[in-house]
């Protein structure tokens, strides 16, 4: 059995460009130290993070550079879709929009 602190000490980068097509791929992935630069990084470019261990786990497995698996395209979907109506909804409030 896993100890649950090991996927603390992990994360994955996502990038999704509209006017690319195609699914999101894997920017970054990480364990440990590299983690905490790839969440450093996220923090300091306001990037939202998610946090999500089931997914984590499989996003792991999916090599740098490579799009994401077909299997995870509805729960990817979903994820961005929430990221960009706090987005908006932020920018709203703020009158940023």
């Amino acid at each position: 059995m896993k100890d649950r602190t090991d996927k603390k000490d992990q994360a994955v980068a996502l990038r999704y460009d509209r006017s690319l097509g195609g699914a999101p791929r894997v920017v970054a992935s990480g364990r440990g130290e590299l983690a905490e630069k790839i969440l450093a990084a996220a923090r300091q470019a306001g990037i939202d993070i998610v946090e999500d261990e089931d997914l984590l786990e499989v996003l792991g497995k999916v090599p740098v550079g490579q799009e994401i698996p077909p299997q995870l395209f509805q729960v990817v979907a979903e994820i961005l879709a929430f990221v960009y109506q706090a987005n908006n909804r932020y920018a709203a409030q703020s009158g940023q929009l």
